[in-house]
């Protein structure tokens, strides 16, 4: 029975990663047989060249296409359902996403209420989707979300004010053509975060429950070369092999975190971006060592290893101290990638409290967790991120 416990399975879509990979959409498109392709985005990347260069090898390809780009931040429910309105009302049958976590994230959504009908709210939780979502081809413009290449979908509840999470193998993409071209476009501010976000997706993958000898090697890598990389990308924001080595730290977290699943930073960071409509990234920054601290007795050698990838020699260390140093070391990054907020500085009162902890205390994510949480030791968290 318990090497059937310790069977650990491993998700991936087929990716290409380097520069130029956006240019092959219309490629990929083809050998699935596109009748019509939904493009899913968002308006600040429908500006960009980013789309025009997917656009044109559609063209080259002979492959019609319709643009939807109705996707805000932290996208509703409401985007989802009439993203796959038109799905139907111009007859397509695979979907192309260009864009950060949101329009990736809608995408899923679109092609899982495409094929199975019903409200995009009725598959939170795990393994709820029964019938196969259309091919999905996703290129990454963020490097942090990895929705390009995990089976995880994010949607806000907009009624209840939260994000749900939907997890199954059937939004793992087809397809991801990571570009780090693409990341030349964000804004300073969104590479920091992002750049976090990835962060904390190996931090969580690593101390999951989850975790295993598939996903521990991403995740490791995956905190060395954002350790490393991100704050020189912060001062050199048009080096081109920084922004590589961050896109490819982002996939690698990515593959972990899709299959080890993730924790307490997540299941409270949807609570939090879902209430207060915060960016993700955001969240996750502003909650990071708050989580460690708690989780801390709970899996130390685990956190040894994410503290040795971090350049801190924990040689001859006690315990207590790792802690110290590694909670030092993720504010001193975050502080250096210029994340200087703290929840009550973006709009957080005690008052909402209670309301976040109960939200996030019915989060998948929350299950593999290193130490179990009960909804008042999420409400201890929430005050001493304050």
């Amino acid at each position: 029975m318990s090497e059937i416990v310790n069977l650990r399975k491993f998700v991936a879509p087929e990716i290409l990663f380097g520069s130029g990979a956006r240019r092959l959409a219309g490629k990929y498109a083809a050998r699935f047989s596109a009748r019509k392709v939904l493009i899913v985005t968002d308006e600040g990347v429908a500006a960009t060249k980013w789309l025009k260069d997917v656009q044109s090898s559609l063209d080259e390809e002979n492959v019609s296409y319709h643009v939807f780009s109705s996707v805000r931040p932290n996208p509703r429910s409401s985007e989802v359902m009439r993203g796959a309105e038109e799905y139907k009302e111009h007859n397509c049958n695979l979907i192309i996403s260009v864009g950060g976590g949101s329009p990736m994230d809608c995408a899923k959504g679109i092609g899982i209420v495409a094929s199975n009908g019903g409200h995009i709210l009725d598959f939170e939780g795990v393994d709820k989707i029964t019938m196969p979502v259309p091919p999905l081809i996703f290129i990454p413009t963020t490097a942090g979300t990895s929705a390009d290449v995990s089976q995880f979908a994010i949607i806000n509840n907009e009624n209840e004010k939260v994000k749900i999470a939907i997890i199954s193998k059937s939004v793992v993409p087809d397809v991801a053509l990571i570009d780090p071209e693409t990341t030349h476009t964000m804004s300073s501010y969104l590479t920091a975060c992002t750049g976090i976000d990835a962060l904390v997706h190996a931090f969580e993958a690593y101390v999951s429950t989850g975790s295993g000898v598939l996903t521990d090697m991403y995740a490791l890598q995956a905190i060395r070369l954002i350790n490393r990389n991100l704050p020189l990308l912060m001062d050199e924001p048009h080096n081109s092999k920084l922004r590589e080595e961050v896109m490819l730290a982002s996939m690698q977290a990515g593959l972990a975190f899709s299959n080890a699943i993730l924790g307490a930073v997540h299941a409270m960071a949807h609570s939090l971006g879902g209430y207060l409509d915060l960016p993700h990234g955001e969240c996750n920054a502003l909650l990071l060592e708050h989580v460690v601290n708690y989780n801390f007795p709970s899996a130390a050698d685990r956190y040894r290893d994410i503290a040795e990838a971090m350049s801190i020699q924990t040689a001859g260390m006690k315990e207590s101290l790792i802690k110290k140093e590694l909670t030092n070391r993720i504010i001193t990054l975050k502080k250096d990638v210029g994340i200087l907020n703290s929840l009550e500085s973006r709009g957080v009162s005690a008052s909402d409290i209670p309301v976040l902890a109960a939200k996030a205390f019915k989060d998948p994510c929350l299950i593999t967790n290193p130490r179990q949480a009960e909804q008042a030791d999420l409400e201890t968290i929430f005050h001493e991120a304050l």
